[in-house]
């Protein structure tokens, strides 16, 4: 619960997107079917959800408000609810129904009254919809729970067979062989050439953006060329493009990205950051690896997956958790430990070969073992 944190108020965290069409009616209950989550500005907005039927379509607007202020003439009267009640108000030209409520994403489950004649109630068909939609969910959880624990005791038995048999640390090549292929990603859309000559390349790169693949409060991510000197080939790269008053987000992620031992199969690959004067003003950009198809709460909406496609992609998802989490590289490095903050599905891309890769490191917290326990406190929730 965001609300409450050592006695402190803490902004809500809703689903954010603007007036769009929705087939949510003839309903008792149903989801905004929004895939924008944001922190509300204020510690005093709610989340609220806005309804509307007219005679040419259904729209649906998601947003954070505070209370104590009108929207579209009406009165939040109901922000102190858990749940997304929905009201019908007055309006001109069509009907409308609005909620508002506090919560994390309370405002993305839509509940109309039963006794709405606009909206009578079809217990059958909800059960369905819910079944359907908790079943993957719940067995995904199920199995990275598992293949977490089954990859945890895996390691810590080799690790204690290697103690018991007094087995000399690994050479410095097999080592670098190790990292290497780890490091050498292939089923990555960036090949090995392009990222090394970004990697000591100190001018902006020669990128040419194609088109808004997502959008959140803070960015917005293009799919983009990155052409390779003068000839006509490209790679395909994904472009985050923060606003200049987005600054303070675009840095936590890049100084986030920049830890030369996060770098993983299972963790999104990072080229470059780069600042970058335009029309619009200022600009701060995180050029990453694109991959086409996109996050993991879209690729399980749009397609059923087999037992071995789950598999993939819970122990890849798993791989991926371990090392943001561990204290030490698989070559044995030291590194610091790394919290995501905001672990969900549309945070977690889907690779060409399916397996999983950790993405939007905004809220992310590195557990520096040089700070002390009330430092890390102080550092918000984890």
């Amino acid at each position: 619960d965001r609300t409450k944190e050592n006695g402190l108020q803490m902004p809500n965290l809703c689903k954010f997107c603007d007036i769009k069409v929705t087939t949510c009616s003839n309903q008792h209950q149903c989801k905004s079917n929004c895939n924008i989550t944001s922190i509300c500005e204020k510690n005093s907005e709610v989340c609220v959800a806005i309804w509307r039927q007219n005679d040419e379509n259904v729209t649906l607007e998601t947003i954070c408000h505070d209370p104590q202020k009108t929207l579209y003439g009406h009165i939040l009267d109901d922000s102190s609810s858990e749940q997304c009640l929905m009201r019908e108000k007055k309006e001109d030209g069509g009907l409308m129904f609005m909620c508002s409520c506090t919560g994390e994403e309370c405002n993305d489950m839509l509940i109309f009254p039963s006794d709405d004649p606009h909206k009578p109630e079809d217990k059958d068909e909800i059960s369905k919809v819910t079944i359907i939609s908790l079943v993957p969910l719940l067995v995904i959880s199920v199995a990275v729970i598992v293949i977490f624990y089954a990859y945890r005791t895996h390691k810590k038995r080799k690790l204690n067979k290697a103690w018991e048999k007094n087995v000399k640390p690994r050479k410095h090549k097999d080592c670098s062989d190790v990292c290497a292929i780890m490091l050498d990603d292939d089923r990555s859309d960036i090949s090995s050439t392009c990222a090394n000559n970004i990697n000591h390349n100190t001018e902006l790169l020669p990128i040419e953006l194609d088109i808004v693949v997502g959008k959140g409060r803070f960015a917005e991510v293009y799919k983009a060329k990155l052409k390779q000197n003068t000839s006509e080939q490209y790679e395909t790269v994904a472009v985050k493009i923060f606003p200049y008053e987005e600054y303070a987000s675009w840095k936590t992620e890049k100084d986030i990205f920049s830890d030369v031992n996060l770098k993983h199969e299972n963790i999104l690959q990072f080229l470059t950051a780069e600042e970058r004067k335009t029309d619009l003003g200022k600009q701060y950009w995180l050029i990453t690896a694109f991959h086409a198809r996109g996050n993991l709460q879209e690729y399980l909406t749009r397609h059923i997956i087999s037992w071995e496609d789950l598999w993939k992609l819970g122990g890849s998802l798993a791989r991926g958790i371990a090392h943001l989490h561990s204290d030490h590289t698989p070559c044995g490095r030291p590194k610091t430990p790394i919290v995501h903050r905001d672990l969900k599905s549309s945070n977690i891309l889907v690779k060409n070969d399916l397996t999983c890769c950790l993405c939007d490191f905004g809220l992310s917290l590195r557990l520096d073992p040089s700070l002390s326990v009330d430092d890390l406190a102080n550092s918000g929730q984890v």
